[in-house]
């Protein structure tokens, strides 16, 4: 045995959990939990709903993790859960935006570039507001959480080509908006 063991992979976590080890479903939280907290933010746009959102999608993740079939990966059927519960909640909270980020290495430009940069990403978050929802959710399960169109069909119900044809007019879209400086129709 080696000083340094590899990280389980998410199947072996949910075995244990599966076979009575709580501290294994710890490990599964923490390494979801931004994915989780990301897709809260985009639907209630308020961070503590968004922790409150994932807090409930991990209880009931736990709570049905002896019916995961591993038709998808974990991080697949989770996302699930979380999306579901998002798309039935946002009746309440209205449409979903993109969450708010901001690189960290923005904090080590100048106060001239620093000001470009803010200025570029208020344009963007502009256009992403204007995007039908649908694409903006394919935009970030793709771009953000770096999730195969196949995933992303398991986790909205989408077909594949439909993903795919959202995210190319999403990226269109955003392109002719941020061409046209903000001012679509120039």
């Amino acid at each position: 045995m080696s000083g340094h063991d590899p990280e389980p992979s998410d199947d072996e976590l949910v075995s244990r959990v599966l076979d009575g080890d709580r501290n294994a479903f710890g490990d599964l939280v923490q390494r979801y939990q931004g994915r989780i907290l990301r897709l809260g933010w985009g639907f209630f746009h308020n961070q503590d709903a968004a922790q409150d959102f994932a807090q409930d999608v991990f209880l009931k993740a736990y709570a049905g993790l002896a019916s995961f079939r591993k038709a998808s990966s974990f991080s697949t059927w989770l996302t699930r859960i979380a999306y579901n519960d998002g798309i039935n909640a946002q009746r309440k909270f209205g449409r979903y935006q993109s969450m708010d980020s901001e690189p960290e290495e923005n904090r080590l430009l100048s106060p001239e570039d620093a000001f470009l940069v803010s200025e570029s990403v208020a344009e963007l978050r502009s256009a992403m507001t204007r995007l039908p929802e649908h694409y903006a959710v394919c935009l970030d399960l793709y771009f953000r959480e770096g999730m195969k169109y196949e995933d992303i069909g398991k986790v909205t119900g989408f077909p594949v080509n439909t993903i795919k044809s959202h995210v190319f007019r999403a990226k269109r879209d955003l392109r002719v908006a941020l061409t046209n400086g903000g001012k679509e129709g120039l």
